[in-house]
């Protein structure tokens, strides 16, 4: 086989494997402009038959999103800066640091990555239900602070910088928060911004747990709201898909807008991730 032919093959082959990954987000977004007859045809159409822009503004009204908005706003927002700055320190600490059981303590942490949230979730529910912290920004927001995973990538950066530039800090008299923040924090940069990213996409879509953890309307996030949209319609799934996509499409704008703009962050950090 030639190599032009192989190139070909491999050409079609991305362009039907990237066809398969986008046709769910193609369909959401058609169906969010249908109107619910449409939705109940025998044979399903691949393009509205008329445009119902009115789909999104009924959506919008359908349920108090503004409130549910600005509860997922707070919780990416509190998620992300708790989050990012914690695992800045801890990453220099295990990078930089010195002291007894460093490597020991940085494994434990790599050991947090294949416990899954399932596993923890009773005996935090139970912590949280004790502090009176359920149905509050804090159950949503604390347990969501530290990331192993961001841990990890922050400090195969750290490592990757010379120790020299941290002497040079120390020699124009810098303090240890400046040397970190003022010094590495720019230099790692790529690294940080591809991990606010992540923290804020999956923050952002978040569901099991402010599920759980939320018993009032108004402490509701949009991916909860979502799914209550149903009952909050009409109490019928095919009645109201129309307007749940609709909605659906409006929450993943903002995550489909930060990823395209920073993608090349994420490419960065990801090459400069391995282990050492």
């Amino acid at each position: 086989m030639s190599s032009k032919t192989w190139k070909t093959i491999r050409l079609i082959a991305a362009i039907l494997v990237t066809l398969i990954m986008i046709f769910p987000v193609y369909w959401m977004v058609i169906t969010s402009f249908k109107t619910s007859n449409e939705l109940r045809l025998a044979v399903p159409t691949f393009w509205p038959e008329t445009f119902m822009w009115s789909n999104y503004a009924e959506a919008f009204q359908a349920a108090p999103f503004g409130r549910y908005a600005v509860n997922t706003v707070i919780q990416t927002v509190g998620i992300l800066f708790l989050q990012i700055n914690l695992a800045i320190m801890a990453a220099y600490a295990f990078a930089k640091g010195s002291f007894p059981g460093r490597d020991k303590l940085f494994l434990l942490v790599l050991a947090a990555l294949i416990v899954p949230e399932q596993v923890t979730f009773v005996p935090v529910y139970v912590m949280l239900s004790n502090l009176r912290w359920i149905d509050t920004f804090y159950a949503l927001i604390v347990p969501h602070a530290v990331s192993a995973y961001t841990i990890f990538l922050l400090r195969q950066t750290f490592k990757s910088i010379s120790n020299d530039v941290i002497e040079a800090g120390k020699v124009d008299g810098a303090s240890r928060f400046q040397t970190l923040y003022r010094i590495l924090t720019p230099m790692a940069f790529p690294t940080i911004a591809t991990m606010a990213i992540l923290t804020f996409i999956s923050s952002w879509n978040s569901y099991f747990w402010p599920l759980i953890m939320t018993n009032s309307n108004d402490m509701r996030v949009l991916t909860v709201g979502i799914a209550m949209m149903r009952d909050s319609v009409a109490g019928d799934e095919a009645l109201n898909f129309h307007l749940i996509m609709a909605a659906s499409v409006m929450i993943i704008l903002p995550i489909v807008l930060i990823f395209v703009l920073a993608q090349k962050h994420i490419i960065t950090a990801m090459s400069n991730s391995t282990f050492k």
